[in-house]
């Protein structure tokens, strides 16, 4: 069966609506490496539909490591709303029962990033296996925090590790 694992750039405040804005500075070199270490080894990767139609209009056209990845490991959108995608190898989930029966279909990693209200279903419906967030030392009011709706949550540390941007990595798992 394979493993569900998030990676999310976030704030001290847990804030995570819009990195675009705030997380720029802290993305270095060794933050890229815990990015690359942790797409490298997925099977597949799954999106939010938000998320979803932001990238396929974007990464399909575009010419880097990241894009070479994206457009040719297999991709999942959860979508209620959405039946098909015209983003080449991405299917379409309609339910987190769906979700589940991709992990046991899976026999590896699949990767996510982003859609924080499919992470909160995620987490809600005991599917998430991991949690790579990269905090950045910064707090921002006003946006989305990823924490929103998880009241009683508990996680387990793995590993943590500080960049030289004072950036945090940690590695947790839902308990």
């Amino acid at each position: 069966m394979g493993q569900l694992a998030v990676n999310l750039f976030t704030t001290l405040d847990g804030s995570a609506e819009h990195p675009d804005r705030w997380h720029g500075p802290y993305f270095d070199t060794a933050m890229g490496k815990a990015v690359d270490a942790h797409i490298m080894r997925c099977d597949g990767y799954l999106v939010g539909r938000v998320l979803h139609d932001a990238w396929a209009a974007y990464w399909p056209q575009a010419e880097n490591p990241f894009a070479e990845f994206i457009n040719r490991i297999p991709k999942y959108v959860l979508s209620t709303t959405l039946e098909s995608s015209p983003w080449e190898n991405t299917q379409v989930l309609s339910s987190m029962a769906e979700v589940k029966a991709l992990k046991e279909r899976t026999p590896n990693w699949i990767g996510m990033s982003g859609s924080l209200a499919t992470l909160r279903g995620l987490l809600t419906a005991g599917l998430v296996d991991e949690l790579n967030l990269l905090i950045d030392p910064v707090v921002v009011s006003g946006e989305q925090k990823w924490t929103d709706g998880l009241d009683g949550q508990s996680f387990s540390i793995v590993s943590h590790e500080t960049f030289d941007t004072g950036a945090q990595h940690l590695i947790m798992r839902p308990n």
